[in-house]
């Protein structure tokens, strides 16, 4: 890591990783979705729907302390893409957990349970990998696995597709799911975005 001469502002580490404990929140109410029937779907979203607002007041947090900082632990550019994929995930999550209660889904297709546990481990990695960006130790792995969770992702999404479109659902509720999971396939590709940025950083650093 290059040696610095300035102090740097050290509030947008733990900012970070409570943005990133908050999408593990998210990604437990996301598994918890999957075996509820309607009536408790419906309080699961209620409790999304608070997360992705603290997720919003952590992102707004951030913004606010980096127009404010003369001096920053990195790039500035770089806080504002980590912050806002951060944001991003929580915002997808929550999105596929509303429109199965908005659509009234009755049964999820089967591989949607695949595509959650991918973002639940996505989820895992990331929240424990932002406390390193203090050091910058120990990330490449970290963003080499979201990577190959994210292939994971897009070939559970590819059988998703082919499943919605083999003649088994009516046209109506084809559109409806293939909705959700194209949003959760969304969250695996912003968990990707979180990666590479992490990744950026790391470089710059080195």
């Amino acid at each position: 890591m290059r040696f610095r001469l300035t102090p740097r502002e050290t509030s947008f580490y733990d900012m970070f990783s409570a943005s990133a404990d908050n999408i593990v929140t998210g990604s437990k109410l996301l598994m918890e979705l999957l075996g509820a029937d309607s009536a408790s779907r419906v309080e699961i979203a209620e409790r999304m729907r608070a997360a992705e607002h603290a997720g919003d007041d952590a992102t707004h947090a951030i913004f606010h302390q980096l127009n404010s900082s003369f001096i920053t632990p990195f790039d500035r550019e770089d806080i504002y893409n980590l912050a806002s994929s951060l944001d991003d995930i929580m915002d997808f999550m929550e999105e596929a957990v509303d429109l199965v209660v908005l659509y009234q889904v009755d049964e999820l297709p089967k591989g949607v349970e695949q595509q959650v546990e991918v973002l639940a481990r996505a989820a895992e990695l990331t929240a424990a990998a932002m406390p390193n960006l203090r050091t910058m130790d120990n990330l490449t792995e970290y963003w080499i696995e979201v990577n190959r969770l994210e292939n994971q992702a897009d070939q559970i999404h590819r059988k998703l597709l082919a499943q919605l479109f083999n003649g088994k659902y009516d046209a109506i509720e084809v559109l409806k799911l293939k909705q959700i999971v194209d949003v959760l396939e969304e969250a695996a590709d912003a968990f990707e975005h979180v990666a590479n940025t992490v990744e950026t950083i790391a470089v710059k650093e080195s």
